[in-house]
């Protein structure tokens, strides 16, 4: 129904902007028996140039006459850049060593290391402090940043905290608190 008002209301409107555009077209249009007889065919002539020059100038001519966009240097960083970068970043390094120490864990007693928990503890308290600190933070930085923007973006589900301030803020607290939790973590 609404189809069919808007095709009436479209034909009206070019009736009126152009009244022989009307008696044109049902001039030209094809009849049943042209149809039959395969008289209607349209034809169109080939586009083709004398130039035999290679397609690839041809095409890298055609790419210099394009505009360009605006490359990314000139756009003022984001935290909300740096944040959602970081956030997949993290997310691959923490479920890539998982997997990559879970596939370690099941091939050791094939390979003969020994993974099991009591020696990994051992080895752990055989190193330095500073040794300790060093691998613990690198653990709990992006742990700890990849669960504090996870809750950013729950919180971002239920529609709350969305408009521009209230991104920026949280950017920013996001990552203040990731890195009090990854020294707390470090260094406990």
């Amino acid at each position: 129904m609404f189809s069919q008002k808007v095709a009436q209301q479209s034909l009206r409107r070019l009736a009126v902007q152009q009244p022989y555009a009307m008696r044109w077209s049902m001039m030209n249009s094809a009849s049943p028996a042209a149809i039959a007889l395969g008289k209607n065919i349209q034809t169109r002539h080939a586009a083709s140039t004398t130039n035999t020059s290679d397609p690839t100038k041809i095409l890298e001519q055609q790419r210099l006459n394009r505009p360009v966009a605006p490359h990314l240097t000139i756009y003022r960083p984001q935290i909300t850049w740096y944040a959602s970068a970081f956030n997949r970043v993290t997310g691959v390094a923490l479920s890539g060593g998982l997997y990559l120490f879970a596939t370690a864990y099941l091939a050791a007693p094939l390979l003969g290391w020994h993974l099991e928990s009591p020696s990994l503890v051992a080895a752990f308290a055989a190193l330095p402090i500073a040794a300790k600190v060093a691998l613990k933070g690198t653990v709990a930085f992006p742990f700890a940043f990849h669960c504090m923007n996870g809750v950013r973006h729950l919180v971002w589900d239920l529609g709350r905290g969305i408009t521009n301030q209230q991104v920026i803020r949280s950017g920013w607290t996001v990552v203040g608190l990731s890195v009090a939790s990854a020294l707390f973590l470090a260094f406990y």
